[in-house]
């Protein structure tokens, strides 16, 4: 088996352990009524879009996502959140640095031995969530546990549906289709978009990821016989309809959103072997990207 693999099957016993590092490590992430920014790069920036929906909807606080390279220096945050599973990554250790003394910080990493570890404030370790692979799957979706948790909303339903997830047959004809485009409402549109990061990386396939009421407006004039629209969380209403008489596949899922994202890093790995590609190595990607010559960890 890949490492990709391997690490994807780990998923459910991660989530158990980072709902438990979210109460020892309660008081290291935001408190309820903070005004808070969460960054970070590639996956760790779409996990922080989900983050930040969660955390707004539930009236915890006021709540943003930045990819850290676009972070807003004029705004006034009581903390910010960086994730990054290697840290290494440039944009990540240059936001923080620019940070220190004026805005307490806080770092979400699996790697105590890197940069990171002087950068912030604070650090959360979820070490044990670490991969080989260059594609992340479980250090994400622990990430987005350990928030979960934090902010009340883990159950251990997800974990069950994250078991099922690995352990059911991919949704009938998903692996033959051409094209796939991934939707979400609220905190699910930041795992549309790694969901379609995901298939990219790993099988090179065509995606795209929007909120599920934008897909209207242009972007279902591409759903025909052989793409995909999958849905995370509940559809608005009509979609899936609309969707089915493009000709197109529909898929949808009564798992929790987290869960669901685990079928597709599946079919990303599954498409990927289909293709003879090595979904631990994807063409011209790196574990971590680290500029000015550095080498990365």
């Amino acid at each position: 088996m890949s490492h990709v693999e391997n690490e994807t099957a780990s998923q459910p016993e991660c989530w158990r352990r980072a709902a438990e590092v979210a109460i020892g490590r309660a008081a290291a992430l935001p408190a309820t009524g903070e005004r808070v920014a969460v960054v970070g790069c590639g996956t760790s920036y779409y996990m922080a879009q989900a983050y930040a929906a969660l955390r707004e909807a539930s009236g915890q606080g006021e709540s943003d996502a930045y990819a850290a390279s676009e972070f807003p220096f004029g705004r006034a945050y009581e903390r910010v959140v960086a994730l990054t599973r290697s840290g290494t990554t440039t944009e990540v250790l240059d936001l923080l640095s620019r940070l220190r003394g004026t805005t307490r910080t806080v770092v979400v990493t699996a790697d105590p031995h890197t940069p990171v570890k002087d950068a912030a404030d604070e650090m959360v370790l979820l070490d044990f969530a670490d991969e080989r692979s260059v594609v992340q799957t479980r250090f994400a979706t622990t990430a987005l546990t350990l928030f979960r948790a934090h902010l009340g909303l883990y159950t251990d339903q997800a974990v069950r549906d994250a078991e099922t997830a690995l352990a059911e047959p991919l949704p009938d004809g998903v692996l033959e289709c051409t094209q796939f485009s991934f939707l979400g409402r609220g905190w699910t549109v930041g795992l549309a978009n790694e969901a379609a990061l995901k298939m990219k990386e790993a099988s090179l396939s065509w995606t795209e990821s929007y909120p599920a009421m934008e897909y209207r407006h242009g972007p279902i004039s591409i759903a025909t016989s052989g793409t995909a629209t999958w849905m995370f969380g509940a559809a608005p209403e009509g979609l899936a309809d609309q969707v089915r008489s493009t000709g197109a596949r529909w898929v949808e899922s009564a798992l929790d959103p987290l869960a669901d994202l685990v079928r597709v890093q599946r079919l990303a790995i599954a498409r990927a072997q289909a293709r003879g590609l090595d979904p631990d190595l994807p063409r011209h990607l790196t574990r971590s990207v680290v500029l000015d010559g550095a080498a990365g960890a």
